[in-house]
């Protein structure tokens, strides 16, 4: 054995929850989740990776928990109690988990009745009374405790998060005293999460303090009696038990029995059979590639970190987005500065004007921007040279609760303001942001008009939309991108500001962790822009996020800002008029079952349909109650059962209510008196905008009831008289579109003729139009071009399925351009791995050529629609960015763009101006696609307006 021996203790727990946090629900080729399981083996091979490149350790063992209880449980009931289970998905994860850790060839620790940190105290102590150093890979404040040296054998952390070594001058920086006094420390303060009462009012800076002064917790509580009369002397007295309790608490236990001998966590390498078999099963291609590159290395017995391989660029592999990194250096918190004079941020701002380009993220009161405080500023302008600007902290220590604390040192927030404007205003400073359009908003309320922009979000989305790297999805949000282009992890948000109702404001963070935190953001998007704005002229990404992305960004920050007014009134009669609906429906529900019962319980109504009334087809889940999905009900209503049929009105009906008529009214901004949602650049994947809070796309758009709830979509009088609604809608442009795609002559001379299409089509295939004629023409053309099956288009005409067949088999001999470009679409996505609009955007289907067929027929059918959609999608696009200078040109400026809806844009403007305005937007929509694409088809433009959304049609 080495004379020297170097203990490294894992605090497993800790990686699996923060591995579960940064990475999408993913799943395994069993469908197995392992989002977690794939998070936790990519941070343990960073671990051994960095162990071994620099001081590597003799032993190492990973310490898990055993289950969510301890014998802290037995002195303290209520111990962790507010803690909630795992999630769901989470549960299974943990065995693969410890399958992981094994799979690597280290010992995975857990014992019944201990928590890891006792486990960890216990191994740490044996191995130091053997004169071992050791190192505790965690951040985890409680385990500090053991930080120190004894007999020349040194007991130290390390923060993987912040790259961080922690030993005693850490220690003490931190909490004020030194490791052995950590414990009192944590007593009086208590913890939210574990639930540890400590004493109520007392945050650590208070708490550092006492202890500091007094020498321990037994002293501090003693001294109580002598201190002159304060909150803080009342509540040591009052609360002295609730200490001492905690003090038992958060004591760590450091004579546990071992379950496995030291000396069987000596390293020996890691065998490649066993980790390639693991990463094989749960389809981890890419770390299995980055395994069979380094087989061989003779310094272990496999190099988890080989050297990178030379790329063709092929834009069909699976993880052809990964591309090489620029040479930057790892991310150093440490560097980032907190800048809290006009003097540094004035330095700040001269290097951001010679730089041309700065990274900008906005740290704010809530995520809603139409109603966010600035709390803070943070900027990049290069690889860890970040800061942040605090600008509204409340205390220099944070936490909230720590009412002793003193405010910190920052800029005047109108100072800062007034010193940022001319820099994030500046046509010769490029402004980064990753979801941009979120700070503008923010900032446009204190009067900075923010521009020009680039978006690393909208990048991601440009080039990846669709797209998976192995196991980590494609979402585009800034973690995501950083664990996938950078192979970094950044702090979380809870990280700084916890969960739940301990939840404390961001402008309660310790300046120190909100620096690292607001920086680390504003150095992550400018590494990401690095990486990700140069593969648009290598990808053919260029023109679609040029001329169509990143336009939009602040055309649609200003329609959020406008917002819409809504009648409050009209919706609280209509939520009455839905509640008294549903309530008579449930009567009758309740007449037809023979009992009353809670409808809107699945279990309840599943007896009722298949126990009680006896109705065939019922399914039992896993979870062992019946399906009573919209399926299920509409099956049974055909079949002949009332009940099902009242059920589903029921549930239409309760969550209009809830949905729009009651949401709608809680989303009125009070100081706006309007509604302002939210628009996705990046919400579908083939480019069309979504909205949320509220999502204004889902309304109903011909039923009576979804034209009741619009009609409480108003126009606000302005100083230019009485305004109005003007809805703009494109008629039909996907049937259009795919006239032009599929070069179908029969229908482009329908459409150059301005036939009713659908008239037209029922010519061709049942040889007259007639009202069943055309509305079944009607039902296929749009079926036809979302790959509909015969069993999906016998379920719509309410047919068999041979019938439906012979329907689809007419439609393709009457246009055979039709499937010719269906064939042809496919067998290109087949290939390439993307579909193309014909502006070029490009949207991946991985699981096309998947062996499960669900899967596969899914992506074949999302594949024939998303270019004529994305299409579609990226005309209205155009249209938006370029409505407004012809509105202006015109002399129509004051003309607001509201909302758009799918094919459809909304405006308010007054009456007067309606003979002025609508041949201007007809002319912008119209002219849209070009000179980029020109149609062989003419875009149609329907105009309406009214009072109401809903007469604007």
């Amino acid at each position: 054995m080495a004379e020297h021996q170097h203990l490294y203790l894992v605090d497993g727990s800790s990686y699996i929850f923060r591995a579960y946090h940064r990475l999408p629900p993913l799943t395994d080729p069993e469908g197995t989740p392992v989002g977690a399981v794939y998070g936790y083996t990519t941070m343990l091979w960073k671990l051994a990776d960095d162990l071994d490149k620099a001081e590597g350790p003799t032993h190492l063992a990973v310490i898990l928990d055993k289950d969510s209880k301890s014998f802290r449980n037995d002195i303290y009931p209520d111990y962790k109690a507010n803690r909630p289970p795992p999630p769901e998905d989470l549960v299974p994860q943990f065995p693969l988990i410890r399958d992981a850790t094994r799979a690597f060839s280290l010992p995975c620790i857990e014992e019944q009745g201990l928590e890891a940190d006792d486990l960890i105290a216990s191994y740490a102590r044996a191995a130091q009374a053997r004169g071992w150093d050791v190192t505790i890979v965690s951040s985890d404040k409680d385990l500090m405790q053991l930080v120190g040296e004894k007999d020349g054998a040194r007991i130290d952390m390390l923060d993987t998060m912040k790259s961080q070594r922690i030993y005693i001058e850490e220690v003490e920086e931190k909490f004020g005293v030194k490791p052995e006094l950590v414990g009192d420390v944590l007593a009086l303060m208590g913890d939210s999460v574990d639930n540890i009462p400590g004493i109520f009012g007392i945050g650590p800076k208070t708490a550092s303090k006492l202890i500091a002064d007094h020498g321990s917790l037994a002293a501090a509580l003693d001294a109580a009696e002598g201190m002159k009369p304060s909150k803080l002397k009342e509540r040591l007295i009052e609360h002295r038990k609730d200490a001492e309790l905690s003090r038992v608490l958060v004591e760590l236990k450091e004579d546990c029995d071992l379950p496995e001998p030291l000396e069987d966590f000596k390293l020996d390498g890691v065998p490649p059979e066993p980790l390639a078999a693991f990463l094989a099963k749960h389809g981890f291609t890419s770390l299995l590639r980055r395994l069979d590159a380094g087989a061989g290395s003779p310094s272990r017995a496999t190099d988890l970190n080989p050297p990178k391989q030379e790329t063709n660029g092929d834009a069909g592999t699976a993880d052809g987005n990964r591309q090489p990194l620029p040479d930057l250096p790892e991310i150093d918190r440490s560097a980032y500065e907190t800048v809290q004079t006009m003097e540094r941020l004035e330095a700040w701002i001269e290097r951001a004007f010679a730089a041309r380009l700065v990274a900008v993220d906005t740290e704010t009161s809530s995520l809603d921007a139409m109603q966010a405080d600035l709390v803070g500023v943070s900027l990049a302008l290069g690889p860890n040279d970040a800061c942040y600007i605090p600008l509204a902290h409340l205390n220099e220590g944070g936490g909230g609760s720590d009412m002793f604390a003193e405010k910190p040192q920052q800029v005047d927030l109108n100072q800062a303001v007034a010193a940022l404007k001319p820099l994030l205003e500046s046509d010769a400073v490029l402004k980064i942001g990753q979801n941009i359009k979120y700070d503008i908003n923010v900032l446009a309320r204190y009067g900075i008009a923010v521009g020009p922009v680039d978006d690393t979000m909208i990048l991601s989305f440009t080039l990846d939309a669709g797209r998976q790297l192995d196991g980590m999805g494609g979402g585009h949000g800034m973690d995501e991108l950083s664990e996938r282009h950078l192979g970094h992890t950044p702090i979380a948000f809870k990280d700084v500001c916890g969960t739940g109702k301990k939840q404390i404001p961001f402008g309660e963070v310790p300046l120190d962790k909100a620096t690292a935190y607001a920086a680390e953001d504003a150095d992550v998007t400018w590494r990401l822009h690095q990486l990700l704005k140069p593969r648009l002229a290598v990808e053919g990404g260029t023109r679609i996020y040029e001329r169509v992305d990143r336009p939009l960004i602040p055309v649609v920050a200003q329609m959020e800002r406008h917002g819409i007014k809504v009648d409050r009134s009209r919706l609280a009669k209509l939520s009455e008029e839905f509640a008294s609906e549903t309530r008579r429906l449930e009567l009758e529900i309740h007449e037809l079952a023979g009992e009353e019962f809670t409808v809107g319980s699945p279990k309840q109504l599943g007896d009722i349909l298949f126990d009680k009334l006896g109705y065939k087809g019922g399914k039992k889940g896993k979870s062992g109650q019946y399906s009573t999905d919209v399926s299920v009900l509409e099956k049974l209503a055909a079949e002949g059962a009332p009940i099902a049929r009242k059920v589903l009105e029921w549930r239409h009906l309760a969550k209009l209510k809830s949905t729009y008529t009651d949401a709608l009214q809680e989303a009125i901004n009070p100081a706006t008196g309007r509604v302002h949602t939210s628009y996705s650049l990046v919400g579908a994947q083939t480019g069309r905008l979504s909205s949320t809070d509220p999502n204004l796309q889902n309304i109903p758009v011909r039923t009576p009831i979804g034209r009741q709830i619009r009609e409480a979509f108003v126009p606000e009088d302005g100083p230019n008289g009485k305004n109005v609604l003007l809805a703009a809608d494109y008629s039909q442009i996907e049937l259009r579109l795919a006239a032009h795609m599929a070069d179908v002559p029969t229908l482009k001379e329908a459409f150059a003729n301005g036939e009713d299409i659908h008239a037209r089509t029922a010519i061709e295939m049942f040889g007259e139009v007639t009202r069943d004629t055309r509305a079944r023409a009607k039902t296929i053309n749009f079926a036809i071009l979302y790959g509909i099956s015969r069993w999906g288009l016998a379920s719509r005409l309410e047919v068999e399925p041979d019938e439906a067949q012979a329907m689809i088999d007419t439609y393709f001999q009457r246009f055979p351009g039709i499937q010719r470009y269906i064939m042809e679409t496919l067998e290109t996505v087949r290939e390439r791995g993307y579909s193309e609009t014909l502006f070029g955007r490009k949207t991946w289907f991985p699981r096309i050529n998947s062996k499960n067929q669900a899967e596969r027929q899914g992506s074949e059918r999302a594949a024939i629609n998303a270019p004529i959609q994305g299409t579609s999608a990226d005309i209205i696009k155009r249209a938006m960015a370029r409505m407004m200078p012809a509105l202006e040109e015109a002399g129509l400026g004051h003309v607001k763009m509201l909302l758009q809806v799918h094919d459809e844009l909304v405006f308010e403007l007054p009456e007067a101006d309606v003979a002025a305005a609508s041949p201007v937007i007809e002319r912008v929509m119209a002219e849209a696609a070009g000179p980029s694409v020109k149609l062989d088809v003419p875009l149609g433009i329907d105009i309406g307006t009214g009072t109401s959304w809903d007469a604007a049609h």
